[in-house]
């Protein structure tokens, strides 16, 4: 069975960033209370949803070819 982790695009942790959940029903339930506070404002974090086990795979596959990892498109 699949974890999914919530990472920021800039990378940097926070409240939201680096919480794991068993669905990604529940990590996008968090993300759309999130979103859902912001009203037309460009002054906001941007996040995703990843697979834990992929996070593992790209953050050690950058490592090796020095390329970061391209941005998921907006929600």
């Amino acid at each position: 069975m699949s974890r999914y982790l919530i990472r920021r695009d800039d990378g940097i942790s926070d409240g939201i960033a680096g919480q794991v959940f068993d669905s990604y029903d529940a990590a996008y339930a968090v993300l759309e209370r999130y979103y859902a506070d912001i009203c037309c404002s460009d002054d906001r974090e941007y996040y995703r949803i990843v697979v834990a086990a992929e996070e593992t795979d790209m953050a050690s596959s950058a490592a090796n070819d020095g390329q970061g990892v391209a941005p998921a498109p907006p929600m």
